[in-house]
């Protein structure tokens, strides 16, 4: 078992961190509940039984945790919410240019602000598909749903996302061009 422990770990720690991250958007937190995740992983690990990757096994368990976690809050569904800061997100690309940065860095803010609207099933579906780059079965037996459902959801977190994104380059350009218009 620690063998297996370890290689779970040693596979997945860091892309399991990062979902539990964006969703309480606190590094204590998260690693609270990474603790949690590995207890349940040692506790039902002989009940795994190789339906789904370990990948989606071990999401799934996270997903579990942090909902069990925002349902010990009080008012959880208003905590989800308030915990989806998108806007701090850093960029990760390990050698861009300054003037990528800049425009990644923008491209980014914009996408996290505009998630902001979505539902929390819309959010965990972005995260899970673009962020962690599941496929859609992945995604599906991770939240322990049907692939239809999980197509559906994308699709419609997308069309909410390129609104919202929309929207807000709209109000940006508007900034832009009042700042020109009194500095003249």
């Amino acid at each position: 078992m620690d063998s297996v422990f370890n290689d779970l770990y040693e596979k997945y720690h860091q892309d399991v961190f990062q979902f539990l991250f964006y969703m309480v958007r606190n590094r204590e937190q998260a690693e609270d509940l990474m603790q949690e995740v590995y207890i349940r992983v040692l506790k039902s690990h002989q009940h795994f039984e190789g339906k789904s990757s370990e990948k989606t096994w071990l999401f799934s368990i996270a997903r579990n945790v942090a909902i069990d976690a925002f349902r010990k809050q009080k008012g959880w569904k208003q905590k989800i919410m308030e915990k989806f800061d998108w806007s701090s997100q850093q960029v990760k690309d390990e050698y861009p240019i300054p003037e990528e940065i800049a425009i990644q860095k923008e491209e980014i803010q914009l996408m996290y602000q505009g998630l902001e609207n979505c539902t929390v099933d819309q959010k965990m579906v972005v995260i899970m598909r673009y962020i962690q780059e599941l496929s859609i079965t992945e995604t599906a037996e991770a939240l322990g749903w049907t692939e239809s459902k999980v197509k559906t959801t994308q699709h419609r977190a997308l069309k909410v996302l390129k609104k919202n994104m929309e929207e807000l380059l709209g109000k940006e350009e508007n900034t832009n061009e009042k700042v020109r218009v009194e500095r003249s």
